[in-house]
């Protein structure tokens, strides 16, 4: 090779190599965010989601990108919406509730970091909750077994009541069946009967509520479920107009004007799962992350809805709760 030649062709290299360096940093890597409600249902959950990724040193757009797949309450577009990360090639799907079974179907090789109420290993998402094993890990966020505690709760705060109505969303069979299993064990040690109400679409939560305005049940308990919280608007405001008590799983509904909410801290779970999420794309294994259980867990009295149902919160209700809305 003549000495022209090489250093003409030495030259055009260096020339290519910053515009080469330049196309790999742009490229970042993709994480897949499945829901099987709305973004609507998401609020603050979607942000601390964010918050634990930049905690593990991701931040969207910057270094990561993120691909979000909403469901709108159809949980037969969750197959779908799972395959189309799939052929994405993401990186890591983030998934919430039953979301994780569409992704474990679409996928055995991508990582899936889930959130969800109910035992992963029951389920068969995981072998278990300290060796996960194959391509899932996640969040327990135990949000069907505390149904208990949300009647007793109720029980504190209207101890003359006798009737409680439970609605409950059927298209989430396993997290309604431990919901219904608690919920009519505790009701019999306390000797209230319990009325059952399903509804797993707007008209249905509509029906549900004439139910209760003809029958007048002296309190609600609202189950678990993306689909309640993402209508919690509609749940609200029927219950001040058939002024029925209600007490909710995430404090979404009771700071959407709801009477009272108990449950695990959903930003909590959601930021674990973001932080986890952040850990896979720096190399860690679904395998080698035990699966998390909520600790942490919120009672929220919405003080202006009780005074417009008339009903005096006990001070030591009011004593327990993390906030009581004014």
């Amino acid at each position: 090779m003549k000495r022209r030649e090489f250093i003409t062709m030495l030259g055009g290299a260096v020339a290519a190599w910053p515009l080469t360096a330049r196309a790999q940093q742009l490229v970042m890597p993709v994480v897949g965010f499945l829901h099987p409600a709305s973004v609507h249902a998401a609020g603050d959950q979607l942000r601390a989601f964010h918050q634990g990724l930049k905690e593990a040193g991701f931040v969207d757009g910057e270094n990561v990108a993120i691909e979000y797949r909403w469901a709108d309450n159809r949980t037969d577009r969750l197959p779908a919406l799972a395959a189309d990360l799939v052929r994405r090639r993401v990186a890591v799907i983030a998934t919430v509730g039953t979301s994780a079974f569409a992704a474990k179907a679409a996928t055995t090789t991508i990582p899936i970091v889930f959130v969800g109420g109910e035992d992963p290993v029951k389920l068969g998402l995981v072998a278990s909750l300290a060796r996960p094993g194959g391509n899932l890990t996640g969040i327990n966020w135990l949000g069907g077994e505390l149904a208990a505690k949300r009647l007793e709760l109720l029980r504190q705060l209207m101890p003359a009541a006798t009737r409680v109505a439970v609605l409950v969303n059927p298209a989430f069979a396993t997290l309604t069946e431990i919901t219904l299993r608690d919920v009519e064990a505790a009701a019999r040690a306390m000797r209230l009967q319990i009325q059952v109400l399903n509804a797993d679409t707007s008209r249905e939560i509509d029906a549900a509520f004439e139910i209760i305005g003809r029958e007048q049940p002296d309190a609600l308990i609202v189950g678990p479920g993306p689909f309640f919280s993402s209508r919690r608007v509609q749940m609200v405001q029927l219950a001040a107009r058939y002024a029925v008590p209600a007490i909710h799983t995430t404090r979404l509904e009771a700071e959407a004007g709801g009477l009272m909410s108990y449950g695990p801290s959903l930003t909590d779970a959601y930021r674990h799962v973001g932080a986890y999420t952040g850990r896979i794309l720096k190399g860690a294994k679904p395998e080698d992350l035990p699966v998390m259980q909520s600790s942490k867990f919120e009672l929220v009295i919405n003080a202006q809805t009780a005074r417009m149902l008339r009903l005096t919160v006990p001070a030591t209700l009011l004593a327990i709760a993390d906030e009581v809305i004014e």
